[in-house]
C-alpha cells in the first residue's frame, strides 16, 4: 500500500516522465524508423544547401529554408499521427479514399485552369495551395496502405488466384487515374507495395509468380500508351547502352540523356570521400543539373560527401526498413503489421527507383528520394507514413480475438 500511496502522490513532473519514459519503451524498433527520418530530413536540408548555393558563407537559400518548414510540419504531422490507436484509422479508410479519387479526378478536369492544377514536367499532378503545391497521388499512397490492410486483415480467399482479383483492383483504380495525368513513377510504386503487402498476408509465392510473369509479358504493349517524353526517356536510356558509340554520342548530343549523363558525371566527381564544400557547390551550380534539388538531389550528396555519404543515406533507408519490418514482426494483429510492410513496400520501391535513375540504369520518370527531395508533399507523406509506423509500435498488444474493432 506504501507504494500505491506514493506512486499515485508522485509530482506532475515525476508522472510526466515515467509516462514518457514508458512510451519510449513501448515504441520499440519504431523509434528505429523515425531516427532514420530524422536523420534522413537533416541530410536534405544540406544536400538542398549545396546544390542551391553557390557561397557556403551564406544562409540557407529559400529553397533549402522552405525544406526546413516542410521537415517541421512533417514532424508535427508524425505525432498527430502517431496519437489515436490505428485500428480506429480502418472503418474511416474507404471514405478516405472516396475523398482522395475525387482529388485525382479533379486533376484530369481539362477546363480546369493552370493556376490552380499546375502542370510540371507534362503532367497534371500538383494543386496550387499558394505557399506549396500540393501533389494528391502522394496521399493517395498513405491511404492505400490503410485500405490494402484494412481489406487484407482477415481474408484468406487471397491465397487462391481468385482471390488476387479484389486486392488487384483496389491496386488498379489508383493506379489508372495517376497514369492519365500522365505520372508513370508514382503509378509504378503502387506494385511493388501491392506485392509487399501480399506475401505477408499469405499469399502463394506461386501466384505472385505467374502474376509477375504475366505482366513483364504484358508490359511492351503498354508502350504506346505513353506519352512522347516518356517514350524519348525510355528510348535514350536503352540507346546510350545498347548503341553503337556515334549513335550514343548523337543521342547524348541531342540532350536525350543529358540528365542522368550529368547526374553521373557529379557522383564520380565525389570519389570516395567527397570534394570541399566550395568545390562541390561549384559543380552543382555549373554543371547546371535539372532538379538537382529535386529527384537528383543523390547528386549532391555524393559530389559533397562522396560515395561514403551515399552508404551513409542508403545505410539509413535500410535502417528505416528494418525498423518497420520489426514493428512488423512484433505486431500481433494484421491490420498493424500490414500497413508496416505496405509502407516498406513504398519505401523500397522508391529508392531504388530514384538510385537507378541517378546511376543511369532506369530512365528519368520523376521518382523523388523520400525525406531527402525537396517538397511539401513529399515531406508530409514521408513523415505521415512514419507516424502510422510508431503508432504500430506503440501498441503492440496481443491481437484480442473475438474483439470486433469494426465497431469502435
Amino acid at each position: 500500500m506504501s507504494y500505491l500511496y506514493s506512486n499515485s502522490t508522485a509530482n506532475p513532473i515525476t508522472r510526466a516522465t515515467r509516462s514518457f519514459v514508458n512510451l519510449l519503451s513501448r515504441g520499440g524498433s519504431a523509434w528505429l524508423v523515425i531516427l532514420a527520418s530524422l536523420l534522413l530530413s537533416i541530410i536534405s536540408i544540406a544536400a538542398i544547401d549545396v546544390a542551391e548555393t553557390l557561397d557556403p558563407t551564406k544562409s540557407l537559400g529559400p529553397i533549402a529554408s522552405r525544406q526546413v518548414l516542410y521537415v517541421v510540419a512533417g514532424c508535427i504531422a508524425c505525432a498527430i499521427v502517431a496519437l489515436p490507436h490505428y485500428r480506429k484509422f480502418g472503418p474511416w479508410s474507404w471514405a478516405a479514399a472516396a475523398g482522395v479519387l475525387v482529388l485525382l479526378l479533379f486533376l484530369l478536369i481539362p477546363f480546369i485552369p493552370s493556376s490552380i492544377v499546375r502542370p510540371r514536367g507534362g503532367a497534371r499532378s500538383w494543386i496550387d495551395l499558394g505557399p506549396m503545391d500540393f501533389q494528391p497521388s502522394e496521399l493517395v499512397k498513405l491511404v492505400y496502405i490503410v485500405v490494402l490492410a484494412w481489406y487484407l486483415r482477415y481474408r484468406r480467399n487471397h491465397r487462391t488466384m481468385k482471390g488476387l482479383l479484389p486486392p488487384a483492383i483496389i491496386t488498379a483504380i489508383p493506379v489508372g487515374l495517376i497514369m492519365l495525368q500522365p505520372d508513370l513513377g508514382t503509378a509504378l510504386l503502387f506494385i511493388p507495395a501491392l506485392f509487399f503487402v501480399l506475401i505477408a498476408a499469405g499469399a502463394k509465392l506461386k501466384h505472385l509468380v505467374i502474376v509477375i510473369t504475366i505482366a513483364i509479358l504484358a508490359a511492351p504493349a503498354a508502350y504506346p500508351l505513353l506519352k512522347p517524353h516518356q517514350k524519348q526517356r525510355i528510348v535514350g536510356l536503352v540507346s546510350h547502352w545498347t548503341s553503337e558509340d556515334s549513335e550514343r554520342s548523337r543521342a547524348d548530343e541531342l540532350g536525350i540523356n543529358m540528365q542522368g549523363l550529368t547526374a553521373q558525371r557529379l557522383i564520380g566527381a565525389g570519389r570516395i570521400a567527397g570534394t570541399s564544400d566550395e568545390h562541390a557547390r561549384a559543380l552543382q551550380r555549373f554543371n547546371a543539373l535539372p532538379e538537382r534539388h529535386n529527384d537528383m538531389v543523390f547528386s549532391p550528396i555524393v559530389t559533397r560527401f562522396g560515395l561514403l555519404g551515399g552508404v551513409v543515406v542508403l545505410a539509413l533507408f535500410a535502417l528505416w526498413m528494418l525498423g518497420a519490418l520489426w514493428t512488423a514482426a512484433a505486431c500481433n494483429e494484421p491490420f498493424g503489421r500490414l500497413m508496416c510492410v505496405g509502407a516498406c513496400g513504398f519505401l523500397f520501391a522508391q529508392v531504388m527507383i530514384n538510385l537507378g535513375m541517378n546511376l543511369g540504369l532506369l530512365p528519368i520518370i520523376g521518382i523523388t528520394l523520400p525525406y531527402v527531395s525537396h517538397g511539401g508533399s513529399s515531406m508530409l507523406l514521408q513523415w505521415l507514413i512514419a507516424g502510422l509506423v510508431l503508432n504500430v509500435g506503440l501498441r503492440r498488444e496481443s491481437f484480442e480475438y473475438g474483439r470486433n474493432w469494426d465497431d469502435e
